[in-house]
């Protein structure tokens, strides 16, 4: 007989999340909680939740190339394709995924009302997107590769590169928000929220490795992401929501 639950949610790995107080993560110490954590069984309402349709996506949801400025003219910066395949804690795909992304322009700056860095706007670039998985759990997103950014953290703490992933999957127990890093990057060791996650395995799974047999000659370099809901293989969520 097979060890495999038939259903349910696995728990979740509390060491492969970032720790809730990190100090050199300054806003985690007014953040964090007081009491220790309550564990409960999920419930039928968390196991069950939204259905997404193709039918909510515009025909350029999924490319933030083209999806802000005139259709004719294309987001500033290094053309990049990021995919991956969407899957559950027993490595089956998870189709009718609804995968919201936001991230900085190619310079490093968010569209947002707040936003403190000095480097320009790119006209042609919203930084928003969002995919449906197939029926394999796959989506693909055409975009820019953001810049880094100073954030007032410390007195010259920088951001990695990254993109901010929202997902909603099967179920409100499947609710992931994460950020993906790209391989090669030597801000990531230095950044105090990627310091925060103590597993070095779970830092990993947060880096999209280059994918050159999915790169568009002329065009693209590929990243792959692959998300895994809940489990021991879970992509960590990210404890703080930053940009838009």
């Amino acid at each position: 007989m097979s060890d495999v639950p038939k259903g349910g949610y696995a728990a979740r790995q509390p060491g492969h999340h970032p720790v809730a107080l990190y100090p050199p993560y300054r806003t985690s110490v007014k953040r964090s909680p007081q009491a220790a954590p309550l564990s409960f069984p999920t419930t039928m309402s968390e196991e069950t939740g939204p259905v997404f349709g193709h039918d909510i996506l515009g025909p350029l949801d999924a490319d933030l190339l083209h999806n802000f400025g005139p259709q004719d003219r294309s987001a500033i910066g290094p053309r990049i394709l990021v995919h991956g395949r969407v899957a559950d804690q027993f490595d089956r795909p998870v189709a009718g995924a609804l995968l919201e992304v936001w991230q900085a322009n190619a310079g490093g700056r968010y569209r947002h009302a707040r936003e403190g860095y000095i480097a320009p706007l790119d006209p042609n670039f919203g930084g928003c997107g969002r995919v449906i998985t197939d029926a394999e759990g796959r989506y693909e997103l055409r975009t820019v590769l953001p810049g880094p950014y100073p954030w007032p953290n410390g007195p010259n703490d920088w951001r990695p590169a990254h993109i901010h992933f929202s997902v909603f999957g099967h179920g409100f127990a499947q609710r992931l928000i994460t950020q993906m890093y790209f391989e090669g990057d030597p801000l990531i060791p230095l950044c105090p929220i990627v310091r925060s996650i103590q597993d070095e395995d779970a830092v990993s799974r947060l880096i999209a490795p280059l994918d050159m047999t999915r790169s568009l000659p002329m065009d693209a370099r590929a990243y792959r992401f692959d998300i895994t809901l809940r489990g021991r293989r879970q992509t960590i969520f990210e404890n703080r929501m930053e940009g838009l």
